[in-house]
């Protein structure tokens, strides 16, 4: 996908976000995350433990100032000038000197290409899931991934609440189970 169709389509997920769909805005920062972490790999090529927390900094700063958005403006601007107030406070606080790989100022590099690391993350999270009983994988799927209360869950998935509960405590206790044992 080309950068410009990749800011195109977050832009859509943002607003409809904006507009309250919940999935959306959800789905918004999770592909956000992606090109986040791409974006600031290759910007932090000396720090690759910084990377992560970064990401999750400016996903933070996002979601906060997210009703700061004008939407006549790229999506583009808006996001790379809050991960680089973000990644130069993180360079200020480690009185880091020369840690930049590439200049600060190439902002549409930020949709260039997304990190595949969260989608090699899902396949093997959907693998193990795939393992697990219908109730133990959907109760674990709704709470624990899409973030929905024991009562959604509970809705979605025709369970009581406490069935939902003890789904998702056994379903994790299994993934564990399955992690070690392939490891």
């Amino acid at each position: 996908m080309s950068a410009s169709a990749s800011e195109n389509r977050l832009r859509e997920l943002l607003l409809r976000g904006l507009a309250g769909e919940n999935a959306a805005y959800h789905q918004f920062l999770q592909d956000l995350s992606g090109f986040l972490r791409a974006f600031l790999r290759g910007r932090l090529a000396r720090l690759p433990d910084e990377v992560e927390d970064l990401v999750q900094e400016t996903l933070l700063a996002v979601h906060n100032q997210r009703h700061t958005y004008d939407a006549s403006q790229p999506l583009t601007a808006w996001v790379y000038a809050i991960a680089r107030y973000k990644m130069v406070d993180m360079l200020r606080r480690h009185a880091v000197r020369g840690a930049l790989h590439d200049p600060l100022d190439d902002e549409l590099a930020i949709f260039a290409a997304p990190d595949n690391d969260a989608g090699d993350a899902r396949r093997d999270l959907a693998m193990l899931l795939a393992q697990l009983p219908d109730g133990q994988r959907l109760s674990i799927q709704h709470m624990k991934l899409e973030g929905r209360s024991v009562v959604e869950a509970a809705r979605l998935t025709g369970m009581s609440e406490s069935a939902v509960k003890v789904a998702v405590h056994r379903g994790l206790k299994k993934l564990a189970l399955l992690i070690r044992s392939s490891s």
